[in-house]
């Protein structure tokens, strides 16, 4: 049997391929430690699985709207409105079944093969994957920890091309945890609204997990609102990852093309998710801040627990739940299976002798990094980097 080149061409999810190293090697018997998916610990909260139940008691069990049902577009509206200041009409909401699958919608209704996607580094995983598929080209424009791992409006405008379509970042940032600020966002804007070809993609599935001050979008600025795509969800803010609940915010052709796409592959996202992210969106602020002051003092412990061990360098990142140290000067070290030469080497290394999953950053773009998720317990996170403080003590 022949597999398509597209698949053949196409990588795997290396924070998947990790997880499932994971839980392979746990089955197996092994005690892992897993620092690789971005999923919070915390169980979906108590109000948002009543709705979801009573949604079942109501008959929500048939083929929902290609878009969404009409009233969780409207709660998505007004979230944008009072959380954010933005104005959107439910004609430019799209729901879908995650904000991998929104992105996707976006990609594929907007890349035609040949044109260039820019997309600064370290990003998350699936960006580059997504538009090679649809047969785009994707321009990176390198970051590291020395800028805090975040690109600046003129290293952006050196990259653009007539060919370039599209614009890719996240903030709060996957991997890095890096936030811009709103003075970095008006910068972009600025610019951006010189190149009115490229649409801006602004992945802001991490918008309440913010240690800094209050979530800033790039969609603020009317130069560039009606360039700019919001994706975000549910699934980080309201621990509802294995709910597959997502949704974009777009104008209005861009939102109508990512519908028609969306109802050839997928159709409408679960129905009786749909109904408990209304739920989700309705939550009081008070309970985010809760889950918020737990990641941040994860953040500080793991943090501190890195600076310790030579050799690591790490940054403070201002949101999401992941630090992405550089381990560069481990490169070259040997240990009795052999030489850490990248950074995937040392991430199977501390698999194998620290039984700690961690990412290699190769898979964002950034191969002197190892990303590691701490949107799990205090006291794994500090077996976790006891364990990699052992391990790499063994290397020479």
């Amino acid at each position: 049997m022949k597999l398509s080149q597209r698949i053949q061409e196409l990588s795997e999810s290396q924070t998947l391929v990790m997880a499932k190293l994971s839980r392979e090697l746990k089955e197996q018997g092994h005690d892992i430690i897993s620092l690789s998916l971005g999923e919070p610990d915390f169980v979906t909260p108590e109000h948002i699985c009543n709705a979801a139940k009573l949604a079942l008691d109501e008959g929500y069990t048939y083929y929902p709207p290609v878009a969404g049902f009409a009233d969780l577009r409207q709660a998505i509206v007004t979230k944008f409105k009072t959380e954010n200041q933005l104005d959107f009409k439910p004609n430019q909401i799209v729901v879908s079944a995650g904000a991998k699958q929104s992105i996707a919608n976006i990609i594929f209704s907007l890349i035609n093969p040949g044109d260039e996607v820019i997309i600064p580094t370290p990003y998350w995983v699936s960006y580059s994957q997504m538009v090679t598929l649809a047969g785009g080209i994707p321009v990176f424009i390198n970051a590291n920890i020395e800028t805090d791992f975040k690109v600046s409006a003129e290293q952006i405008e050196a990259a653009i091309t007539p060919r370039s379509r599209l614009f890719i970042f996240s903030s709060p940032c996957n991997p890095s945890g890096s936030i811009y600020n709103k003075a970095e966002l008006e910068s972009l804007a600025q610019m951006f609204a010189k190149h009115t070809h490229i649409m801006i993609l602004s992945d802001e599935i991490y918008e309440h997990i913010n240690f800094a001050a209050k979530h800033e979008s790039i969609a603020q600025f009317d130069s560039v609102k009606d360039q700019t795509i919001i994706v975000n969800g549910v699934s980080k803010a309201y621990a509802m990852t294995g709910w597959r609940l997502g949704y974009m915010a777009a104008p209005v052709v861009v939102a109508q093309a990512c519908e028609k796409i969306q109802g050839q592959f997928t159709s409408g996202t679960n129905s009786i998710a749909q109904k408990a992210a209304i739920a989700a969106l309705q939550t009081p602020i008070s309970l985010l801040a809760e889950m918020k002051r737990s990641f941040l003092r994860r953040r500080n412990l793991i943090i501190a627990n890195l600076k310790d061990i030579p050799g690591i360098l790490v940054n403070e990142p201002q949101g999401a739940f992941y630090v992405f140290p550089d381990v560069s000067a481990f490169f070259g070290k040997k240990h009795d299976g052999g030489t850490i030469q990248t950074a995937n080497d040392l991430s199977m290394y501390l698999l194998s002798d620290a039984k700690v999953a961690v990412v290699t950053g190769e898979a964002f773009g950034n191969d002197n990094c190892i990303r590691l998720s701490y949107a799990t317990s205090d006291h794994l996170l500090v077996d976790a980097a006891d364990r990699i403080r052992k391990s790499l003590a063994k290397l020479s």
